[in-house]
């Protein structure tokens, strides 16, 4: 007898139906191991039951060996398996899960213009930066793309203005993987370009940004650099800020910010 039924059950196999479903893998002690979605649950589990010696079979062999118990929820449609599946990770952050597992790391980038600077903020943990109100865009799924495409947004801005020392903003929340750059000498109407390129509803404060780089002789000395940053940017822009521009209008809310634990759902629901 396979052990996949020595476990689970001989007849679990037929008593399935052919249709949405999350299924939870779980040790001895009740702990979930795994959270899975399949659009057909019993093929989804016979592909558990039959895993071969391959290599690509290997995550299944081992929950079949780790697991004591398989608990299945049936649901209406794929759609609702998603989101059960992606609420289930975040709350359970089950040890065999990746994707979804740590929303917390979903970061967002803030904006804000004073009378002195402008000011730019990349966190994981809006929370601690509650006393700058920046306006807020993201968040973001990816966080190393989200970083770079910050990092290469504040080198193109300091070849435009004058880049402040850290020291000169003030005391500065000590959250980590944050970073905060204050921009000098940057004009009202290149913000607000910027802020509509981050908000994903247009592409044309990027174009507003190479304008202006245009006028620096520093910027045309490094020509080749800032033309990497801004098809970095371009990149950007079509991976995270138009689509989630997108999502949120179609959902049918406002604004430029969604929460991370709100995130993956929103893209679940309004993917088709």
């Amino acid at each position: 007898m396979k052990r996949f039924d020595r476990k689970f059950g001989a007849d679990l196999i037929a008593t399935l139906p052919a249709s949405p479903a999350v299924y939870l893998f779980k040790d001895e002690a009740r702990h979930v191991l795994y959270v899975g979605k399949a659009k057909n649950v019993r093929r989804r589990l016979s592909s558990y039951r039959n895993a071969s010696r391959r290599k690509v079979h290997r995550k299944m062999r081992t929950l079949v060996r780790e697991a004591a118990t398989v608990e299945v929820r049936v649901q209406p449609d794929e759609q609702e398996a998603l989101v059960l599946e992606n609420q289930l990770i975040r709350e359970l952050a089950p040890p065999y899960n990746v994707d979804g597992k740590y929303s917390f790391l979903y970061p967002a980038i803030g904006v804000r213009q004073t009378p002195r600077h402008t000011l730019l903020c990349f966190t994981t943990n809006i929370e601690s930066w509650a006393a700058y109100e920046f306006r807020w865009f993201g968040t973001f799924r990816s966080r190393p793309r989200a970083k770079d495409a910050f990092d290469a947004l504040v080198a193109l801005l300091a070849l435009i203005g004058h880049l402040e020392r850290t020291s000169t903003l003030g005391k500065v929340p000590r959250t980590k993987g944050s970073r905060l750059a204050g921009v000098r000498q940057l004009s009202a109407a290149l913000v607000v370009a910027i802020e509509e390129f981050l908000s994903g509803a247009s592409r044309d404060g990027l174009i507003g940004v190479s304008t202006a780089l245009l006028e620096k002789p520093r910027a045309r000395r490094d020509a080749a650099s800032v033309q990497q940053r801004i098809h970095l940017l371009a990149d950007f822009y079509a991976a995270d800020l138009a689509p989630l521009h997108a999502a949120l209008r179609h959902a049918g809310r406002s604004g430029t910010f969604v929460p991370q634990e709100e995130r993956d759902t929103l893209f679940i629901r309004t993917h088709r």
